[in-house]
């Protein structure tokens, strides 16, 4: 029996990247699935539920920084603890 009384509630938009306003480390304590157009992923960077995207990486194209250049993929999203 999992114990969810100390997981913190999913944000609507929740992103990867520490430097992101959008970024909660209490949620990345815990393992997190992301389930778009009703096909979990693994490669998620970013997510909004409300509006509808997620956020993956392009391939292995990386920009200047090195960091992945992410495409914005649009459908049902999905959040949940595993």
């Amino acid at each position: 029996m999992t114990d969810t009384t100390s997981r913190p509630p999913l944000p609507d938009h929740l992103c990867v990247d520490p430097r992101s306003p959008h970024h909660v480390a209490a949620v990345f304590e815990h393992d997190i699935g992301i389930r778009f157009n009703d096909r979990e992923r693994m490669d998620v960077e970013e997510y909004c539920i409300s509006e509808g995207w997620v956020k993956v990486p392009a391939g292995k194209t990386v920009d200047r920084r090195g960091k992945p250049l992410l495409i914005k993929l649009k459908g049902k999203v999905e959040a949940f603890y595993l």
